[in-house]
């Protein structure tokens, strides 16, 4: 039992300098069932890398088609409040401030914006939509004897500067949150690749040589206690042939001895 002990003395004390130095390992104590959860981790840390890997990649490329997307929105919605503007001149000019003739005949809005969820690569954006209600394109009476055609083309005008307007928004809040979780997927990529999975095979490496130092021990031990069997064997045996060398020698002198004295009757 004292070997054993000693043995496992020895790779407390192994396993301890180890936790002292630490930094490119796990403190673990090295066991073959600690190996076998090491090679999991490992296997796990870079499928996991793999697939965060590919995340980024898809993000990036999702991120490049939206920048090409929102510069081409942009011209369309200055050339659409350009459009809009110029429209709004011509209606000022045939039919003077009808500020407050629109604002008297709104009720309710004629434009709504509904959302949805889209889903990229397990990032969730969301996605605006403009709806016209019914009642927008009823004839109103606004204008009709002072540039009522003006006033209608630049409500259309108008409509459809909006429509880009929510059509940027979407992609200017698309391209922040794709932005933001690159950045997350690219620092645990990072760490994955300069931290976790090198920290882990340097785990493994460790087990796999303090196991190997720890049978080596034991073939020693063990064929020391081979030795020291074999020898006691050994002296055993000498000690029999000595004793039968001594037996034989006391019977030989026995037979040397003179003839015995005759007996009278």
């Amino acid at each position: 039992a004292k070997p054993g002990a000693a043995l496992l003395w020895s790779a407390h004390r192994r396993a301890s300098r180890g936790m002292s130095s630490g930094g490119a390992r796990l403190n673990v104590f090295p066991t073959r069932q600690t190996l076998q959860i090491m090679k999991v981790k490992l296997v796990g840390a870079k499928k996991g890398h793999s697939l965060l890997k590919k995340k980024a990649d898809a993000l990036t490329m999702r991120l490049r088609n939206l920048l090409r997307t929102i510069l081409d929105a942009k011209e369309a919605m200055g050339s659409a409040f350009k459009e809009g503007n110029f429209a709004l001149a011509e209606v000022k000019y045939a039919a003077g401030d009808i500020k407050p003739i629109v604002i008297e005949g709104v009720s309710s809005a004629y434009k709504r914006v509904e959302t949805r969820i889209d889903n990229i690569a397990g990032v969730k954006v969301p996605v605006f939509k403009a709806v016209d209600k019914a009642e927008f394109f009823t004839s109103d009476q606004t204008g009709l004897s002072k540039g009522g055609q003006q006033i209608a083309k630049a409500r259309q005008t108008f409509s459809k500067s909006v429509d880009v307007l929510i059509q940027l928004a979407t992609l200017q809040t698309s391209f922040m949150i794709l932005d933001e979780a690159i950045k997350v997927t690219s620092r645990r990529v990072n760490a994955l690749d300069t931290v976790v999975i090198p920290r882990i095979s340097n785990t493994v490496a460790y087990i796999k040589s303090e196991l190997d130092e720890l049978e080596r021990e034991e073939f020693f031990r063990l064929k020391r206690s081979q030795d020291k069997k074999k020898k006691e064997m050994a002296e055993k045996e000498l000690a029999k042939k000595d004793a039968l060398i001594e037996l034989e020698a006391e019977a030989g002198s026995l037979l040397d001895a003179g003839a015995d004295k005759d007996l009278m009757f």
